[in-house]
This record gives C-alpha cells, sequence and structure tokens, in this order.
C-alpha cells in the first residue's frame, strides 16, 4: 500500500527483507561495519545507478540535500563517502549477487509467458560477454596489455524478458568459451551462441545435460554429411543435414551426430550456418532463434548507456564487482515494475520517470499514469492572433 510512501520505498517492496537477511548472514556481511548495514548500502547504491550519480562525493551530496525525505524512503542516514568507500571494499559482492539472484527468479518466473517469435515451450538462453575498459593505473588487477585495463561481462540472459540469469566479471584476458565451464545446463533449455564460444568438447557436454545449443559454424568446419532432410527454400533454408565431425582433434570431443543448416538472410543474401544438436525443429526456426541472440547485443549497450558501470566508485575488484551486482538489480527491479504493473512503457522510459520521482510520495502507479495521460500539445492559440495582427498592420 501506498500510505504516504515515496515511490523509492515502494520500488524497494520487491526486496524481501527475510532473504535479504538471508544473504546478508550467509557471509556475516554486517559484522565488518554496523554503522553501515547492507541493506542500507544496498539503497544507496542503488539510488546512484537510479539517478545516474558517477562519483560517491556525489552520492553523499545528493542524499544529504534531501534532508528529511531520506527516512521515509527506508534510509535510516546519510552514508559518508569515506564510509561507503570502506564497505564497498570490504564488504562481500556475493551477498549482493545472492539478492540479485532472488530478484532475477521472480523476474524469469513473471515473463516466462513471453513471446519469442517461435512456437518453444521450453526456456530460450543467449550468451555472450561485453568488455567494459578501465584506467590500469587505478586497477592494475584487470590488465588487459601495454597500458590498458579491462573488465569482462560474461552474461546468460533469458530472451523471455531479456532478464540475465548468469553473470560472471573477470579480466578481460579471460576467454569467452571459458564461461560455459560455470553454466548450469537446464534440460530442454535451448542455449544460442556465436562462433567465440565453438568448443565442441564443451557443446558435447550441454548434449549430455539434455540442453540444446544453437551457433554457428566456422569456415573451416570439417564434417562428413550422413543424409540431408529437404530444405525449404522459401524461408531462406539452403541445406539441412545430419553430419558428424571429420576431424581427428574435435572428433573425440563431440562423436555424436550434429546438424547443420545452411541459410540465406532475405534482407542482405548474407550466409550463414548454423549448428544444433536439435534434430526436430524446423530449420527456418533455429534461423530465428539465433536472430534473436541480438537481443544481448541490445542488453549491453542498453545498461552500458542507462546504468553506471562504466566509472566505478571503488578500485578493488570487490568494489567494481557490488556496483555490477547492483546495476543489475537495478535493471531487474526496473523489469519486475513494468511487468506486475502492466506499464507500456520501456525500460529507459520506466528509469527516467523514477529518476525525477523517486522521493514524490505518492503511488508508484500514478507516477506512470502522469505520463500516459499526456496528451499532444495544443496549437498555440497566440501564434494566430500575432499572425492576425501583422495581417492587419
Amino acid at each position: 500500500m501506498h500510505a504516504g510512501r515515496s515511490v523509492f520505498s515502494q520500488l524497494f517492496d520487491a526486496v524481501s527483507p527475510y532473504e535479504f537477511n538471508r544473504c546478508v548472514q550467509r557471509y556475516a556481511g554486517d559484522r565488518p561495519f554496523p554503522a553501515l548495514s547492507c541493506m542500507e548500502q544496498f539503497r544507496v547504491l542503488a539510488f546512484a545507478q537510479l539517478m545516474g550519480k558517477e562519483s560517491l562525493r556525489d552520492i553523499e551530496t545528493c542524499l544529504r540535500a534531501l534532508g528529511p525525505k531520506l527516512y521515509h524512503s527506508g534510509f535510516r542516514s546519510s552514508a559518508a563517502r569515506s564510509t561507503l568507500a570502506d564497505a564497498n571494499e570490504s564488504r562481500d559482492w556475493r551477498i549482493f549477487a545472492d539478492c540479485a539472484a532472488v530478484l532475477i527468479a521472480q523476474a524469469v518466473q513473471l515473463y516466462a509467458g513471453e513471446e519469442l517469435g517461435v512456437q518453444l515451450q521450453q526456456a530460450v538462453y543467449a550468451l555472450d560477454s561485453s568488455t567494459i575498459h578501465l584506467c590500469l593505473s587505478l586497477v592494475p588487477w584487470a590488465r588487459l596489455r601495454e597500458g590498458q585495463a579491462a573488465i569482462k561481462l560474461h552474461t546468460q540472459l533469458a530472451l523471455r524478458g531479456n532478464i540475465p540469469t548468469v553473470v560472471l566479471l573477470t579480466p578481460a584476458t579471460v576467454a569467452d568459451v571459458t564461461f560455459l565451464d560455470t553454466v548450469i545446463f537446464e534440460p530442454g533449455a535451448f542455449y544460442i551462441f556465436d562462433r567465440g564460444y565453438l568448443h565442441f568438447a564443451r557443446l558435447h557436454r550441454i548434449h549430455e545435460a539434455q540442453a540444446f545449443f544453437v551457433t554457428r559454424a566456422r569456415k573451416n568446419f570439417r564434417f562428413r554429411r550422413r543424409y540431408s532432410r529437404r530444405a525449404d527454400k522459401t524461408a531462406g533454408v539452403r541445406c539441412d543435414q545430419t553430419v558428424v565431425l571429420d576431424d581427428f582433434k574435435t572428433k573425440p570431443g563431440y562423436p555424436d551426430a550434429l546438424r547443420r543448416i545452411g541459410y540465406r538472410e532475405p534482407e542482405n543474401g548474407r550466409k550463414l550456418v548454423f549448428l544444433t544438436n536439435n534434430m526436430h525443429l524446423p530449420a527456418a526456426d533455429i534461423a530465428r532463434l539465433y536472430k534473436s541472440r541480438w537481443q544481448i547485443e541490445l542488453f549491453f549497450k542498453w545498461i552500458k548507456q542507462h546504468l553506471c558501470i562504466r566509472s566505478f566508485y571503488g578500485t578493488t575488484a570487490n568494489a567494481v564487482k557490488i556496483q555490477v551486482w547492483v546495476a543489475i538489480s537495478v535493471y531487474v527491479l526496473a523489469a519486475l515494475l513494468k511487468k506486475r504493473g502492466a506499464l507500456p512503457h520501456s525500460l529507459y522510459t520506466i528509469l527516467q520517470i523514477l529518476s525525477v520521482t523517486l522521493f514524490e510520495n505518492q503511488p508508484i502507479s500514478q507516477a506512470f499514469a502522469h505520463h500516459l495521460c499526456q496528451s499532444e500539445p495544443a496549437p498555440l492559440q497566440n501564434q494566430l492572433c500575432f499572425q492576425e495582427f501583422y495581417a492587419g498592420q
């Protein structure tokens, strides 16, 4: 219920205090800094993400300026930047990762019925990584090459709702394909990734988990055809074959049969070759599934543009991981708000409206109702009057 609470406080209703306290107790999070609780730190960093604050000084100044509004939004104090910096450096980042996992589980369940453009009941995930460049003098632990530093954000994205379900933060020198070693594959689910993840021994582990993968073949892919299916050329399918590996280096890693699909994009005539272990889905649907992989590229672009994950509040690996996980939590909170409130707005619009109404004491639905009720601006009557005036001169 509203009962005089701020929009920020209502947004945090999705964060269960019981579940959050379990995450804190799991890692004894409140012992090092009793003056700044984990929940208080989480609220402060979420506020910084929603308001686009890029430094601890900005966060401290804005929180102090809000004065009594902080209490009605769940804050118990305006955190000093030194206290917040120490907490970011020393408090276990896994507390915020586990809290984000609880929110992600809610979002995945809510978006389970979303359409994909393909008649599938199973879950569909896209896997990829994105590089975030940093200053080498500040983060020497993330050294990439001479004079450069970067971290890599490995992500598994549920394509129903575009919810990040698995996130791994590593130095940029870590190869993309190693991310497959950390993923627990869900039986029956589809996993879509580009050629950077083409490692046949790892693909066979997906196959043994009774899950499906869709990826692209390299140009030097060596295979032996067993038989061909009828290809629907009107849908852009050039060939649909069952093949086995014909390379003595890779064949031991994947001894079973694969499905090779040749496809021509109708928009530009580009030729693509897909590999999958699913033998039953129509070839055109396999191509559509791979095309939906582009959603993870849009996800990376979105969070880099609209959340603070390119400039960090701390320089240690722990502080960077805390900030990334809080940013993901804010993204999922916005997705939960969109779904539960049946809002037609984009996530970008939701974040913009939240940023200017966070500390307003009104129902959260009312903040978005004002935006929907806005009509096209009426023509300026004064302009016509001036035209008539000058016409009479």
